[in-house]
């Protein structure tokens, strides 16, 4: 399993299976060790930043150079521990901890107010100004409980977006 040329032996398959808690079919993680190759254009066994952008939905994604900062290095079990949080099956917690880390950039294991005002900057461009942007960010934390001077923690994440109606239907179809 290490280079792109080999073969996935069924042991291969069954612990990619389990590390990614059963969440991908043995034909689904066949399916994405085919594209895994075809994404590791060096066969060196992991994918670089630069091989993630040649797939056309994630560099037209605005948050794509903080997955990059994710994903860079990924070896094929990373790969699909890290698409396991799209996959349809996943729980809203496992969902809700792949957003956590697309905030949390810096990986100290807490988002702050400029963290959130950074991704909000990317995901909405210029369709809002930084003050629209703070006013919105703080009047959200504000009525969960907390305030621009808070660091949101996993926990902390979990508990907000686990009580909001956000709508995490994005999902990786594997053919």
């Amino acid at each position: 399993m290490g280079s792109a040329s080999s073969m996935l032996t069924q042991y291969d398959i069954e612990e990619v299976q389990e590390h990614c808690n059963n969440l991908f079919s043995q034909q689904e993680i066949v399916s994405l060790y085919q594209r895994f190759c075809q994404l590791d254009r060096n066969a060196k066994g992991f994918i670089s930043a630069d091989e993630f952008l040649s797939v056309p939905e994630f560099a037209m994604n605005p948050l794509s150079h903080r997955l990059l900062n994710m994903v860079d290095g990924f070896n094929f079990k990373d790969f699909v521990a890290f698409l396991s949080a799209f996959s349809a099956h996943a729980s809203p917690q496992q969902k809700i901890e792949l957003i956590f880390k697309v905030f949390d950039s810096d990986r100290n294991g807490k988002v702050s107010f400029k963290d959130m005002l950074e991704v909000l900057k990317d995901l909405s461009g210029s369709f809002m100004s930084d003050d629209q942007r703070e006013e919105v960010l703080s009047l959200v934390l504000r009525e969960a409980g907390y305030s621009k001077d808070s660091y949101l923690t996993l926990d902390d994440f979990i508990k907000v977006l686990g009580q909001s109606d956000l709508n995490m239907d994005v999902e990786v179809h594997v053919d």
